[in-house]
């Protein structure tokens, strides 16, 4: 898959045992996560369930709410993001399809490779209504129990509560119809991947609206119905968050990153940080790195 977006690690995901829970709060997520309101894409599947509160998922082609008590299973390689709306507790679940296929060689191989590579399955909503949804999300909330009171054979207890999920979803899932041609997605495509190319430059609207071949009017426009937001903002949250994962993973000057990431002084870099972080990007830095960094 060409990465024109964001890609999201996994924070397990260089151990054994790349497994990942997020407990998120409004906008707090335990483990840490800075929270940049940009399209992102993994290669884990994660499941997604809300104790309260509502949270919406944002894809290039729709926007999908998911209301308390409910759920949903978001595919492999899906740009998105997740935003909440009001106050908000959901749990957030990933791993990666390997968990599922039991061993290389096994035909269960296909019982995973049908759904995370079949394009008209971006997502799939877990409606406690349904039997089949209740059953899942039961799961996911066990699986949220047993994270926070780990036992001897932990694992284990995941790997097993994960295969049989995943055979309640396989055995329900319904495949949508080819979705017919979308042009706004169309041009968000454009749109971001021209952001992914220049950011480190300055970008006009002029210029990101001639990369799609529109008026800046229709520009706006596109970004303001699939994200919800204005290009000057989401450019703004882009920069930040490459700002953000330079200064987690390398040593280079503060300075360095700003000119990098496109902001130009390092004042009004730092500026943008503190008001997005509560840090200046040294002390983000360095928290990040001794394990201090707030929830």
């Amino acid at each position: 898959m060409k990465t024109p977006y964001i890609h999201s690690p996994n924070l397990n995901g260089d151990t054994g045992f790349p497994y990942l829970v997020l407990d998120v709060v409004n906008d707090n997520a335990v483990p840490r996560n800075p929270g940049f309101q940009v399209m992102h894409w993994h290669e884990d599947l994660q499941f997604i369930c809300v104790p309260d509160g509502e949270i919406t998922l944002q894809t290039l082609e729709e926007t999908v709410e998911i209301p308390r008590g409910n759920g949903i299973f978001i595919n492999k390689n899906v740009v998105h993001h997740v935003r909440r709306k009001g106050t908000c507790h959901y749990n957030s679940f990933l791993f990666p399809e390997y968990f599922l296929t039991f061993h290389p060689a096994t035909p269960a191989k296909d019982f995973v490779t049908g759904i995370v590579e079949n394009p008209e399955i971006p997502y799939c909503l877990l409606d406690r209504k349904t039997g089949w949804g209740r059953q899942i999300l039961e799961k996911l909330e066990t699986l949220s129990r047993l994270e926070k009171n780990r036992e001897a054979f932990h694992v284990y207890q995941v790997l097993v509560l994960l295969a049989s999920l995943w055979l309640d979803l396989l055995k329900n899932i319904g495949i949508p119809a080819k979705k017919p041609h979308n042009p706004v997605a169309s041009r968000m495509k454009r749109f971001l991947e021209y952001i992914e190319n220049h950011y480190a430059t300055a970008i006009t609207l002029d210029e990101l609206a001639k990369s799609a071949h529109v008026s800046k009017s229709e520009c706006l426009r596109c970004f303001r119905a699939s994200l919800d937001t204005t290009p000057h903002q989401y450019l703004l949250e882009y920069r930040l968050s490459k700002a953000c994962a330079l200064l987690r993973h390398t040593d280079e000057p503060v300075t360095g990153i700003s000119q990098k990431t496109g902001f130009g002084q390092t004042s009004h870099f730092g500026k943008c940080f503190r008001e997005k972080t509560g840090l200046s990007p040294s002390n983000y830095r360095k928290q990040s790195r001794n394990g201090s960094m707030p929830p």
